[in-house]
């Protein structure tokens, strides 16, 4: 009887305390009642009409993987013989030390070129259906060859690189014992690049802790951004799940239409019109080590950031001579102003912080 009336009370209490989730000042003790309980007993989150979600969830293990393709995988990954000058690796742009990003605005390619995108961090590449920023790559094994004949990249091309794996000291040798005694080949370079890949993971960051039942993991004013982040800076129309992102591609009013930095995004893959600028929503787990951010790496302050979206991003209008453009871009219906205060923008900037 008494274990059941200390149970009441504190269902009493927590119903009580979700009137009080968005009161100021912050009630910290009942943000921490409400989501001290499990992730399925969380206050609705605020998300758009009609828009599929999922919810928060702690990094799982990475899968079993042929730990001999792994190892060979890593050390292509670091290898700048993948690369035509026999400078550049995959590593270059993708440090472990930066999150697996490489903390410039573009990478670095083939003769000092510049590129035209931020490197994304590939510390989560396993958890994407689409990969690039525009999604034209549909697997990892796809992807991890297209940068090597890309000609601002590594400007190789395959079968003279194939020759040079095969004329190796160590590879053949290596190549076998991952995938037998055939002659390197293109499909087993992809395979053990994405094999590697799938390995990588970030650490469990505080967010993992807290939903494994460590209350103490994230601070008070990071639990306040939690809720701010499922509610009302709705930033799980987008970030959600496991991955932090939805896979899905939006258009965030950063096209440039017709101007420097122009960039139509995954209208270059789809040729359909309504993905003029649209990229893909990119994983927020280690976002505070992965700047600069955007497609174009073009923002270096988080909190910058943060103040755009809170002011509903950017809808350009077309211009008298763009009026009737079947390609002027369209910025994401999502994106609205949120209204919220220098507090919660703090709160919301610290939990960002803590992933």
């Amino acid at each position: 009887m008494l274990a059941a009336g200390l149970l009441l009370a504190g269902l009493a209490r927590a119903d009580d305390c979700a009137t009080r989730l968005d009161a100021q000042p912050v009630d910290y003790a009942c943000l921490r009642q409400v989501y001290s309980q499990p992730s399925a007993n969380w206050p609705a989150p605020d998300i758009s009409p009609g828009l599929a979600w999922r919810e928060l969830a702690p990094l799982s293990a990475p899968p079993a993987l042929d730990e001999r393709q792994v190892e060979l995988g890593r050390q292509l990954f670091f290898e700048p013989l993948l690369s035509r000058s026999g400078q550049i690796a995959c590593a270059s742009c993708h440090e472990p030390d930066l999150a697996f990003a490489d903390g410039r605005r573009v990478p670095f390619g083939h003769d000092r070129q510049a590129g035209t995108r931020n490197a994304p961090s590939v510390a989560m590449a396993s958890h994407f259906t689409n990969l690039f920023w525009d999604g034209r790559a549909g697997s990892l094994e796809q992807q991890a060859l297209m940068p090597i004949v890309d000609p601002v990249e590594m400007a190789f091309a395959l079968d003279p690189l194939l020759q040079r794996l095969r004329t190796h000291r160590d590879y053949p040798r290596a190549f076998a014992e991952a995938f037998g005694s055939t002659p390197i080949d293109a499909a087993q370079l992809g395979r053990a690049l994405a094999t590697y890949q799938r390995s990588l993971a970030p650490r469990r960051n505080a967010l993992d802790r807290f939903l494994l039942g460590d209350g103490k993991a994230l601070s008070d004013t990071q639990l306040h951004g939690l809720h701010l982040f499922r509610g009302k800076a709705r930033c799980l129309n987008c970030h959600q799940g496991e991955a932090l992102s939805d896979d899905r591609f939006h258009n965030l009013g950063l096209t440039y239409y017709g101007r420097r930095y122009e960039d139509l995004g995954r209208y270059r893959v789809t040729g359909r019109a309504e993905d003029v600028g649209a990229f893909r929503t990119p994983s927020l787990r280690q976002v505070a080590r992965t700047g600069p951010w955007m497609h174009n790496g073009l923002f270096g302050d988080l909190r910058g950031i943060l103040n755009m979206y809170n002011a509903g991003m950017f809808h350009p209008l077309p211009t008298a001579q763009q009026k009737n453009d079947p390609l002027f871009p369209k910025t994401s219906p999502l994106l609205e102003p949120l209204r919220l205060n220098a507090q919660e923008l703090q709160a919301l900037l610290d939990f960002l912080q803590a992933l």
